[in-house]
């Protein structure tokens, strides 16, 4: 049987979870809201409900929902590795909040494991006594490799820039590499539409900054279908003339269409969104398919960026921005 066929139950599972979804009217309601409260009200009334104790805080229900869909969709998908490709980001940002904490105890700080996320594929307990007891021989996504590593580069000259470098390019090698060894083309296209948006953001950043052309190759990683060897001259490019420049690859006619003009506050939310809806375009035509494995990517990262949305605009309330601003930040999510 091929394997696409396996899909056929888990295509429909995730069908009838489609009406939980947020739709744009839901946005738009929660933006026009008059403060935090009321658009918290509105949030209320949807599956969000469950998660929203008095008293707690609306990250805490934000992260409960996206930990419930990725436990959900693993008792029915074929194929774990189509969640844990969504895991490993958390895993790493676990990874990385552990080492600093061990860092800044060393010299008479507080360890924050109230910074610990539930949404990794490696329980935080389980992280912890690990990372603790320098056991790292089980870890998963070359962690066994790269912990040892970062502890020795911190004994070495404590650059935690240079440490959380390493890790970020081992965190895409990781996604990449499980996204290969799934072997669906559309998954493997979106791991590496990934990779190009994150090396799009950091040229930007580093060109805000004032990063110097030949460092900026150690903070891009491979895999994505843009070399870096391609991306480090554009540094010494005006921003409007990256997209002519990767006129040949997807992610560049994807940029063009950020507008020129503007301060990097202006341009970098504007890459932010284009990019999410980039990733978003990689695996949106799976919904035409009743057995495509890429329906549950594209349902999943649509509920991340459902979830950024959401996140955006109660940020969005407290900092009283302007509801213009907030609904150009709006990713496009699942339902496009």
């Amino acid at each position: 049987m091929p394997r696409n066929d396996a899909y056929g139950y888990a295509v429909a599972r995730i069908r009838a979870l489609e009406p939980q979804l947020f739709d744009p009217s839901q946005l738009q309601r929660m933006i026009d809201a008059d403060d935090s409260d009321a658009a918290l009200k509105i949030l209320a009334e949807s599956g969000y409900a469950r998660w929203m104790n008095e008293g707690a805080r609306y990250d805490s229900a934000l992260e409960a929902e996206l930990c419930a869909a990725f436990d959900e969709f693993a008792a029915f998908v074929p194929d774990r590795g189509l969640i844990d490709i969504f895991r490993i980001p958390y895993d790493f940002h676990n990874v990385k909040v552990l080492l600093k904490s061990a860092f800044r105890a060393r010299t008479g700080g507080k360890k924050r494991y109230d910074l610990l996320t539930r949404l990794g594929s490696i329980s935080p307990d389980d992280l912890v006594s690990r990372m603790e007891s320098e056991e790292y021989g089980l870890l998963p996504w070359g962690l066994s490799v790269l912990l040892p590593s970062c502890a020795s580069m911190w004994e070495q000259n404590a650059d935690i820039v240079e440490i959380e470098r390493v890790l970020d390019s081992g965190m895409f090698a990781a996604v990449i590499s499980l996204a290969d060894s799934l072997e669906f083309p559309g998954v493997i296209s979106w791991g590496r539409a990934r990779i190009d948006s994150e090396n799009i953001r950091n040229l930007l950043r580093m060109k805000r900054f004032g990063f110097d052309a030949s460092a900026a190759a150690s903070f891009l990683h491979g895999g994505g279908t843009v070399t870096v060897a391609a991306l480090v001259p554009l540094m010494s490019d005006q921003f409007e003339a990256w997209g002519r420049s990767l006129a040949y690859s997807d992610v560049g006619a994807a940029i063009s269409a950020v507008e020129a003009g503007g301060d990097f506050d202006e341009q970098m939310p504007a890459l932010e969104r284009t990019l999410d809806d980039f990733c978003s375009s990689v695996v949106a035509n799976a919904r035409y398919s009743s057995t495509a494995p890429e329906n549950i990517t594209a349902y999943l990262w649509g509920k991340e960026m459902e979830i950024k949305n959401i996140r955006t605009i109660l940020v969005s309330k407290g900092t009283k921005t302007n509801r213009e601003g907030v609904k150009g930040m709006m990713r496009r999510g699942y339902f496009g």
